[in-house]
């Protein structure tokens, strides 16, 4: 049986009886797509997830239970006692996505990677379990794959009205030019997502998310938030940022500056590397090392540094008073930009949650 903290499920369940509406949420990491889901107004019994080191950051901030375990561990009996009795079931989750990237495929065969049968755990639970509405998170390109349509086909098979789309996150308010995959599915009928809130005029920026947060030098870390920490620069990368041009590259240095691959002919399509973002624009995609200069368009709009700690999950949407760590032990670059990088967006999941709930209020669920 997993295990569980009885007395905190009761307080959900007497609360979910309201709306009579549970999620719960694989791959759950440190609680993107659980916190937007609470904010939408669902409730989540709890996350489940195999990293756990993410628990302090998923419990401290949603109050509900970090369930350390592999989902191909997890069978349907086990789950269903997550649920309250009686709820209807939403079940949500964003399998790792690096099998299906662009840059993994290209070097990476499918076998090797345990992660590509993921999606095939996610299916069968959902056979086993039966919600009544599914939403999974994705990169784009896990439609060019297999496993993206055969779990589409289960989901049809078993009775399923099934939703994808490739959605364009600054469309949603999120100031990041971020691109995902999201799948809705209910047995009850037809369900997609709310239409974009935001025109392209309207999208929010860099600026928007991050200029109110103190000025900051390599290195440095913020009296206030210690999460607000930049990375040290070494000699060379703090004269390369200084000759940066916000929405620029390494283009824009003198010859000297360059890196040795950048000189070659086979360089010179990786512009997107050594640069600062622009602060009128949303910015490039958050990744994992989105804190590392060298690693994308991260540099600082106008402080010669790459991107705080803070200033990542910001632009992931999570609120500023979002906590990553216990502050009683040490935290690392590392470890937190994973988990900020990996993480759905905040907003994200509101929107989805919104989307969910907005399906089952047409279908008398949610009241």
């Amino acid at each position: 049986m997993i295990p569980e903290k009885q007395n905190k499920i009761n307080r959900k369940r007497a609360k979910s009886e309201t709306l009579n509406v549970v999620a719960v949420d694989l791959f759950c990491g440190v609680g993107g797509l659980t916190y937007g889901l609470i904010k939408a107004g669902i409730p989540v019994s709890a996350g489940i997830d195999m990293d756990d080191s993410c628990r302090f950051a998923y419990e401290r901030n949603n109050r509900t239970d970090f369930i350390h375990k592999n989902i191909k561990e997890i069978e349907g009996e086990e789950l269903n006692e997550l649920f309250p009795e009686n709820a209807t079931k939403i079940l949500v989750g964003c399998a790792p996505c690096q099998p299906f990237s662009r840059h993994t495929h290209k070097n990476r065969q499918r076998g090797e990677d345990e992660e590509w049968g993921l999606l095939y755990q996610f299916s069968r639970l959902i056979k086993q379990i039966k919600p009544t509405v599914v939403s999974m998170e994705n990169v784009p390109d896990i439609v060019k794959h297999k496993v993206f349509h055969d779990f589409t086909d289960r989901l049809k098979s078993l009775g399923y009205h099934v939703f994808w789309k490739a959605i364009f996150c600054p469309n949603y308010g999120i100031p990041q030019n971020r691109t995902r995959l999201v799948l809705l599915a209910s047995k009850l009928g037809d369900i997609q997502m709310l239409p974009p809130t935001h025109k392209q005029e309207k999208y929010r920026t860099v600026k928007d998310a991050i200029v109110n947060l103190e000025p900051l030098k390599a290195g440095e870390v913020s009296k206030k938030d210690p999460l607000h920490k930049a990375p040290n620069l070494d000699a060379i990368n703090l004269q390369r940022i200084k000759n940066s041009k916000p929405g620029g590259s390494w283009k824009d240095w003198e010859r000297e500056l360059r890196a040795r691959c950048h000189r070659r002919r086979s360089g010179k399509t990786y512009s997107s590397v050594y640069a600062r973002m622009s602060w009128d624009k949303p910015s490039p995609t958050i990744t994992t090392q989105f804190y590392r200069f060298g690693t994308g368009r991260f540099g600082h709009p106008a402080q010669d540094r790459a991107l705080s700690l803070r200033e990542g999950a910001l632009l992931q949407t999570f609120p500023k008073k979002y906590k990553f760590y216990d502050w009683k032990t040490p935290f690392s670059f590392k470890n937190i930009g994973a988990h900020i990088g990996n993480a759905v967006p905040v907003r994200l999941g509101l929107i989805i949650g919104k989307s969910i709930k907005k399906h089952l209020e047409q279908y008398s669920y949610a009241k």
